[in-house]
């Protein structure tokens, strides 16, 4: 709500969408007025990982490799898909981008990108006169 039609448009549509496969990504704003990337990442080790902010674009690439005993195998059915990916995605001004933090956790990446202090809301006291 806060950056209208514009701002919603901007985070609907990647700018770069590549690879063997893409994961899924949900953002949101959290309650402390930061943004939230999360990605659906299982199987992608954390070494395998590289996610960068360069000119107000956030882009996050990586790699599932296929498992190491799977020549060994006669496959009936292979689902999950492996390889590597890219997705970036275009930043609004209101990103504070050197406090941007990752965690990798059950195979769930979140990135989180905080709002500069101007962007947050403020609530302003009414005082009232004598």
């Amino acid at each position: 709500h806060m950056f209208g039609e514009e701002y919603m448009r901007r985070w609907g549509d990647d700018l770069v969408t590549r690879g063997d496969w893409l994961p899924a990504v949900d953002i949101f704003e959290s309650d402390q007025h930061e943004l939230v990337v999360r990605a659906d990442v299982p199987g992608v080790r954390r070494e395998d990982l590289d996610i960068r902010v360069e000119n107000r674009t956030l882009t996050l690439r990586g790699e599932r490799r296929p498992d190491t005993d799977a020549k060994d195998r006669r496959h009936h059915r292979v689902e999950r898909p492996h390889g590597a990916f890219s997705r970036s995605f275009s930043l609004t001004e209101t990103v504070d981008t050197a406090g941007v933090h990752a965690d990798l956790t059950n195979g769930v990446l979140s990135i989180v990108l905080p709002m500069r202090e101007e962007a947050k809301p403020k609530q302003i006291k009414v005082q009232i006169a004598d």
